[in-house]
């Protein structure tokens, strides 16, 4: 049976009760991953606004080299909690998850500064109304996304190289050109990490590997939201 179909057994007896076991479970783990990713996005904004709405804390992080940890230490943390959460216990992978989420709060308080707040409100609906659709396609649909994913991940790539090239260039034109690509590619990327999320409660075994797998399915969608959400707002939000 293909992975990319629901695990419906035998709709009698015994296999009926497996497969509603593993539709409840699927459930249970799904709205774990989503909880996680909530709260994540919900401590990232609520720390950013804060920050932003303190001056002499942003005086101090971005008038001062701190400036440079905040800006890459969640990026390193990002890469250990990917690379080391089989590892880790969960109560400490859990704790490093809300500390990068607190982390990149602060690193995007700049943006109450640059955009109006009607603008950034306007532009959260609107990223997230197209995450939850392209989310649900991603869960609901029986197509294998790998070959799309991969496609994106390129275009990721493809992202990164450019936006490190623009940091010397400097140039609006490409910035929105590259804002305009990562709408598409974290769109897709939704999609396929949702397939995939659903994909990892299979290949789970036990409660501690499955939180763990949780967890980071959150991270997954936590970072396709909040490169969605930039894109959009560099493209239609009001500056100041």
């Amino acid at each position: 049976m293909s992975k990319f179909e629901d695990k419906t057994i035998w709709r009698t007896g015994q296999g009926m009760e497996i497969a509603e076991g593993i539709d409840q479970g699927l459930r249970s783990y799904l709205n774990q991953v989503y909880l996680f990713m909530a709260f994540g996005l919900l401590l990232t904004g609520g720390v950013s606004y804060v920050v932003a709405n303190v001056p002499a804390m942003m005086q101090l992080i971005f008038a001062t080299p701190l400036k440079w940890l905040v800006i890459f230490a969640p990026l390193g943390l990002v890469f250990f909690l990917s690379f080391r959460i089989q590892s880790l216990r969960f109560s400490t992978a859990q704790a490093l998850f809300w500390l990068y989420s607190a982390l990149v709060g602060v690193s995007l308080a700049s943006i109450y500064w640059i955009y109006t707040a009607g603008s950034i409100a306007r532009v959260f609906f609107i990223t997230a109304s197209m995450f939850a659709a392209m989310s649900l396609y991603g869960y609901t649909t029986r197509r294998d996304l790998s070959g799309m994913g991969s496609f994106m991940f390129m275009g990721l790539i493809g992202i990164v190289i450019a936006g490190f090239v623009n940091i010397f260039l400097q140039s609006d034109g490409m910035q929105f050109i590259i804002s305009m690509i990562a709408v598409v590619v974290f769109t897709g990327l939704t999609a396929y990490d949702t397939q995939s999320i659903k994909i990892m409660y299979y290949d789970a075994d036990g409660e501690e590997m499955k939180g763990k797998k949780a967890l980071i399915g959150a991270l997954r969608l936590y970072l396709d939201f909040l490169n969605l959400f930039l894109a959009f707002l560099n493209l239609m939000g009001d500056r100041r």
